[in-house]
């Protein structure tokens, strides 16, 4: 969704995705709860002055280190809790994400050094529960959400039931727009202050330099509170694999996209290249109508899909392994048995666990809508709670790609994961590779060997 002005100028949504479906947006979510963090102090509940020690004084060690006793809110807004490195898989994998937290080692003084951690913003969300009584979803929800028109959002939980804070926010692509036009707008949403005055720009300034990944640019120019800053006087919230919120003040602009990206520089570059030079600079000017380019437009948005499987959708093999099972040998996925059944739309491939058996159905040529239970095709981080409820809604498509081989796609349509399965049958023999469209290791998740009964 691109946004000049307030006025959606162009929208669109790759099928089988629509408008309406949350999405998981990673990392977006640190400035939802960078943002119940500034509300929470205008409310006089925190300040940034606060020190962690104090704010957690019944789970923080009995003697803290000097630097773990310098660490303020502010320090973990700004990525500068003073760790060396980033302690989130550690913390995450903890039975209690605070108390892991607070048990680290503080390489250096709080303030001086940046690392990325979401385990620090996991830390501020569970300081708003302290200070509110309420999760952050609960909190912002009538002081941001329901005026922004904000409906359906959910968050995954730690195991003590506070938000995850820095991941596991769920809303729509045009949820995270209206997040970005409020701090575009200084706070203010139809005529209403919804932020504290002043907090969109302390939010957004470049509080403290910033490093990530592999150095792209766009993360190399500052940090805020949970806002990166960016080229081209720009500043956004963002998360893994293409979840943006971005905002251009100078152009009086914002973007909003939900993707499955691995290489997120690339969207951003897309924009500077294309999208910037056609905005003006001028806030009285305007561009001549052009209804050709306005149609041209207007057909690319309607027409947007994500392509399901190319192939045939019959083999000499179909008939001879529909119906039988494939016995696996033990693998990381704990899949003990796979049957495929063959039909002259699609296929159903059903994979049996010691908990029971999960099935899809996939059509040739085309997205099929199903779902899944929670969970079993994704998996999640160790110690969330609270997740979406209900199933987990997915399309797959499914080919032939050779007459040896059948391939199965499963999009999970409230993530951004797209997920492969690409089975080869040499006689009794079968091997499954199992492949994400992007992950944050190795996309590639291993296979699946069995045989034929």
């Amino acid at each position: 969704m691109i946004l000049v002005r307030g006025v959606v100028v162009a929208e669109g949504w790759w099928a089988p995705y629509e408008s309406d479906r949350p999405q998981h947006v990673y990392s977006l979510s640190k400035a939802f709860t960078s943002t119940a963090v500034g509300l929470a102090q205008a409310e006089g509940l925190l300040s940034l002055e606060d020190r962690i020690v104090d704010v957690f004084a019944d789970l923080a060690p009995a003697a803290p280190s000097v630097y773990l006793s310098a660490m303020r809110i502010k320090h973990l807004l700004t990525m500068t809790s003073g760790h060396d490195a980033d302690p989130s898989d550690v913390v995450l994998a903890a039975p209690d994400w605070a108390r892991a937290f607070l048990a680290l080692p503080v390489d250096h003084e709080p303030g001086s050094h940046f690392v990325y951690n979401t385990a620090a913003t996991y830390l501020l969300s569970a300081a708003v529960q302290r200070a509110t009584g309420q999760r952050v979803l609960d909190y912002l929800t009538p002081r941001l959400f329901e005026p922004l028109g904000i409906e359906g959002a959910t968050w995954e939980q730690s195991p003590q039931g506070a938000d995850a804070g820095g991941f596991g926010l769920s809303v729509t692509t045009e949820d995270a727009a209206c997040f970005a036009e409020l701090y575009r707008c200084d706070g203010v949403w139809g005529g209403a202050r919804l932020l504290p005055e002043g907090w969109a720009y302390d939010a957004t300034a470049p509080r403290t330099f910033s490093t990530f990944g592999s150095g792209d640019p766009d993360w190399l120019q500052g940090y805020g509170y949970q806002f990166w800053r960016g080229r081209h006087g720009s500043y956004r919230t963002d998360g893994a694999f293409g979840q943006f919120a971005l905002v251009l003040p100078d152009r009086q602009t914002v973007v909003a996209t939900t993707a499955g990206c691995a290489d997120m520089q690339a969207i951003l570059d897309q924009v500077w290249t294309h999208l910037l030079p056609a905005l003006a600079t001028d806030p009285a000017a305007t561009l001549a109508p052009d209804d050709d380019a306005a149609a041209r437009l207007r057909g690319r948005l309607a027409s947007l899909r994500v392509e399901p499987l190319a192939g045939e959708s019959a083999s000499p093999l179909a008939a001879a392994v529909s119906g039988r099972v494939v016995t696996m040998e033990p693998n990381a996925f704990d899949v003990e048995s796979v049957v495929v059944t063959g039909g002259h739309d699609g296929v159903r491939v059903e994979a049996r666990f010691a908990g029971g058996v999960v099935g899809v159905d996939a059509a040739f040529g085309e997205w099929l809508p199903g779902v899944l239970p929670r969970g079993s095709a994704s998996g999640g981080s160790p110690g969330v709670q609270g997740q979406a409820q209900g199933g987990q809604p997915v399309a797959a498509s499914a080919a032939w790609s050779a007459p040896d081989t059948l391939v199965v796609a499963v999009q999970l349509l409230d993530t951004s994961l797209g997920l492969r399965l690409t089975a080869r049958f040499d006689g009794p023999a079968v091997r499954v590779a199992l492949d994400l469209n992007a992950w944050f290791g190795p996309t590639h998740l291993g296979d699946l060997v069995g045989r034929l009964a």
